[in-house]
């Protein structure tokens, strides 16, 4: 049987989706074991998930920018997940836009999951920006990590249909159960070594 795939997390809220990666571990879906959970929000709901579970989680103080860390800040999460011998960097729910040293530490070994049929509605809110554009179709997207804001090459993708009378938040929950679907399946495909890492 192959090792575990060895997973840092990266989020900066609630954490639903590393809640389903993690009950895909617990259900014996996902061979893999999470080794370090970390968040650029002191309070995040992610943290206090990982430490429920008695599993290692570090608040990694952002700096001074909105939108990405502090150089510091980077060269740090770089150490803190090499210590933890990760193999897969995934991205949960945060929301800071990965720079060179991670990038270059981690090369195709970052992914993501974003709200929509990516190369549509990059960026943040991506189901609301499905409403206003008046779309019948939107879903999930899981892709590499590049250095441009959600750009990175398609993994995998989910549709999601827009229903007449749909709000943000009902087109929201929609695309977030497709999201628990798709992560835990995207990284079977990792940890059966059908996707490099």
């Amino acid at each position: 049987m192959q090792s575990p795939l060895r997973l840092g997390i990266l989020g900066s809220g609630k954490g639903s989706n590393f809640r389903a990666i993690a009950e895909a571990i617990d259900a014996g879906k996902l061979n893999a074991e999470v080794r370090v959970v970390i968040s650029d929000v002191e309070t995040a709901g992610i943290l206090e998930f990982a430490r429920a579970r008695g599993l290692r989680a570090e608040y990694l103080a952002p700096g001074r920018f909105k939108t990405k860390l502090e150089p510091e800040a980077e060269e740090r999460l770089v150490k803190l997940l090499k210590e933890a011998d990760v193999d897969l960097v995934v991205l949960a729910g945060y929301m800071r836009m990965v720079k060179a040293p991670l990038l270059e530490a981690f090369p195709r070994r970052i992914i993501n999951i974003h709200p929509s049929l990516l190369p549509q509605f990059p960026g943040l809110e991506a189901w609301k920006q499905a409403l206003l554009a008046g779309v019948n179709e939107t879903g999930c997207t899981v892709h590499y990590v590049d250095s441009g804001m959600d750009t990175g090459e398609v993994i995998a993708q989910i549709a999601v249909p827009v229903h007449e009378g749909d709000t943000p938040e009902t087109l929201h929950a929609r695309i977030q159960v497709a999201e628990h679907a798709l992560y835990p399946m995207v990284l079977r495909q990792f940890a059966a070594g059908e996707r490099e890492c």
